[in-house]
């Protein structure tokens, strides 16, 4: 089972993270405290990094919940409470499952995995989130984008599988990053599903990407597929689809 699992639907949610020992608790309330002066702040996020616990690395996320000004400020903190959490290595992974489920933003555990985790295992956790997604409406897609954008680094059949569900996305920007991540991927395979985006697509800035793709590929359009191809075209100014199939900008 993927640390994600319990994203998915009917996944028990994730245990209380409120209670900390007395030990832990003093600087987990101060990190966690917005308003705290920032000296004292980064105070307790040495403390708490010093601590090498788990305990006291998951006190260590909520410094992720909130921005502050400076910006500078704001970095240094987290970039400190990053070296504190994935110091203490994998078994850091049940707490950057709960913080995940909260988060509106991933780009902080998401670089926390990939500093923990390897390769696959980094891989697998990306695809468990990815197929926690569905593609219709949601009121926050950065977590989405930011998956689909970091499986691009990612390679494999399971990969181009799970990113193509996203060419379908209800969010244009969404199918941007998953035309993006399928053409990263290199695999003919995806020839059909890329073709039926463009038939179908209304934004002109995708239908320019699947164009620029196949030309950079040097993929062609099979036989069966060009009259659709060919349609979808009508409104693209940037690129021209040939006879055998192939595209090339004008």
């Amino acid at each position: 089972m993927g640390i994600f699992d319990f994203l998915k639907k009917g996944s028990a949610p994730p245990p209380a993270t409120s209670s900390f020992s007395k030990k832990v608790a003093g600087p987990a309330k101060l990190v966690a405290d917005k308003r705290a002066q920032a000296y004292d702040r980064s105070e307790a996020i040495r403390q708490l990094s010093e601590m090498k616990s788990s305990e006291a690395a998951e006190a260590l996320l909520k410094r992720f919940t909130f921005t502050i000004d400076p910006s500078i400020t704001d970095q240094e903190e987290k970039e400190a409470a990053f070296d504190g959490v994935v110091g203490v290595g994998k078994d850091m992974a049940p707490a950057i499952r709960a913080f995940c489920e909260r988060a509106e933003v991933l780009t902080w555990p998401l670089r926390m995995l990939r500093a923990i985790l390897d390769d696959e295992e980094y891989k697998q956790e990306l695809l468990d989130l990815a197929t926690s997604f569905d593609t219709d409406y949601t009121r926050n897609v950065e977590p989405k984008l930011q998956v689909v954008a970091a499986l691009e680094e990612a390679s494999g059949e399971d990969v181009r599988e799970t990113v193509e569900r996203f060419l379908e996305d209800v969010n244009e920007t969404v199918r941007f990053h998953a035309v993006q991540t399928t053409f990263a991927q290199g695999k003919k395979q995806s020839i059909a599903a890329l073709v039926k985006l463009l038939e179908h697509e209304e934004s002109v800035r995708i239908k320019n990407k699947v164009c620029e793709g196949f030309a950079s590929k040097k993929w062609k359009v099979p036989d069966d597929l060009r009259p659709q191809a060919r349609k979808a075209m009508a409104d693209v100014y940037d690129f021209k689809l040939a006879d055998d199939g192939s595209f090339s900008r004008r």
